[in-house]
């Protein structure tokens, strides 16, 4: 008797029809990719911190009016909100590696241009050129880890935020005398494209090798159908993006008005900025430690709670002793400011797949910064409203219990891919 043919749904699947998360990745691992991950990652925030810096001279030199100054603040946010939620299509179409060279490209021109111009308009447009690499980028980094470092996601994580926070911190500090040295605020912007144009290099051949692997793949083969991931249908994706824009907000607010706060206690200006520099400065080190952390537990609720109750009580003492205690309240909010870390971290824990995390990042960082950029907004409304500090603090401790109560519900071991 003749064996029966074994059905062909029982043989190997063949590599080409496996879903494109299952695929080995041409430029899987290695060094050359971690190299550009933290390139980029440095070039994250350089572009907005400087140019916050440098405003006043930025104003003066294109005649700003106080609306269009207000509008280029508020930009980054707009542009990381709208951008953002593109990745995912270009990822559908592109290797991310690709995608990467053409963010850091647009980051490199569009610094570069901006400071070549003396037309507001196109001050404006090239920023947003700028912007809309950093938006890419934003979400592709969590993805990459998930996709390249699936078992060291914590390192990996705490790694490139804590070269996020160093150039912030770097950019911010640096922006004013690097202007000062050549004479002119347009070099103090500048200077960043180039730090721009190096994280391109790591990733052209990256880039190139990937391109080769697609066209080596058999051209007869037809890609599997996978479901697609919607964050926006999920309790979990929605309360990601609660948390993100909750601690962005919050991280925002404090990043624009801080400084006014302490002046206003009756610190000198240069004091007033060291004592914000530090904020960012001390949380290079939690930027490091808490991805790790936050691997390393089953539950994050405990680091949830924890980071809650330090910008609780830092709030509560720049509301009511800002001066005598300034030193502590930076250091505690150097320790709250980690939930950035935090969230950046469980975008990867909670999705199986680099598909899911590039959706769930998308998702999360582009609603989140929606509501982040009401933060400033209502923080000066507040100020101006009530002459004082104590409502602003008010409404970031209410902020705070939004973010703690989205915290509860993304601190469990759960999957963005198993939710509907």
């Amino acid at each position: 008797m003749t064996p029966p043919t074994a059905p062909a749904v029982e043989a190997p699947e063949p590599l080409a029809h496996r879903p494109a998360h299952r695929t080995p990745s041409p430029v899987t691992g290695g060094a050359l990719v971690l190299v550009g991950m933290l390139l980029v990652a440095l070039n994250l925030r350089a572009a907005v911190t400087s140019l916050g810096a440098l405003l006043d001279e930025v104003r003066t030199g294109l005649g700003l009016s106080g609306a269009m100054a207000g509008f280029v603040t508020t930009l980054p946010t707009i542009a990381f909100a709208g951008l953002g939620a593109l990745t995912p299509w270009l990822i559908r179409r592109w290797p991310a590696a690709r995608v990467l060279v053409v963010a850091m490209l647009a980051l490199t021109v569009g610094q570069l241009l901006r400071v070549l111009t003396d037309s507001t308009t196109v001050f404006v447009l090239t920023s947003a050129l700028a912007l809309a690499g950093i938006a890419v980028a934003n979400i592709l980094l969590p993805m990459l880890v998930k996709q390249h470092f699936p078992h060291r996601t914590g390192l990996v994580t705490g790694a490139y935020t804590m070269a996020l926070t160093t150039g912030t911190t770097v950019a911010a500090a640096s922006a004013v005398p690097v202007a000062h040295a050549f004479g002119s605020w347009r070099a103090g912007l500048g200077v960043w494209a180039a730090l721009a144009a190096v994280a391109v290099l790591p990733w052209v051949p990256l880039a190139l090798r990937a391109r080769a692997a697609r066209r080596a793949a058999t051209p007869t083969a037809v890609p599997a159908a996978r479901a697609r991931v919607r964050p926006a249908r999920t309790r979990l994706g929605w309360a990601m993006a609660v948390y993100f824009g909750a601690q962005s907000l919050s991280g925002y607010a404090v990043m624009g008005w801080l400084a006014q706060l302490f002046r206003d206690a009756g610190f000198r200006p240069e004091s007033a900025g060291l004592l914000l520099a530090g904020v960012t400065a001390l949380g290079v080190p939690v930027a490091l430690l808490m991805p790790t952390l936050a691997g390393r537990l089953r539950t994050l609720r405990p680091l949830v709670f924890g980071l809650t109750a330090f910008s609780a009580a830092a709030y509560l003492g720049l509301a009511f002793a800002p001066r005598g205690g300034a030193l502590l309240w930076v250091l505690l909010l150097a320790f709250g400011q980690g939930a950035f870390p935090l969230i950046l971290t469980t975008i990867g824990l909670r999705a199986r797949t680099a598909d899911g995390t590039v959706a769930l990042s998308a998702f999360a960082q582009s609603t989140g910064y929606v509501i982040a950029a009401l933060g400033p907004l209502l923080v000066g409304v507040l100020y101006e409203a009530t002459g004082g500090w104590t409502a602003p603090m008010g409404f970031l401790l209410g902020a705070l219990a939004v973010q703690t109560t989205a915290g509860m519900v993304i601190a469990r071991p759960r999957f963005i891919e198993d939710e509907r």
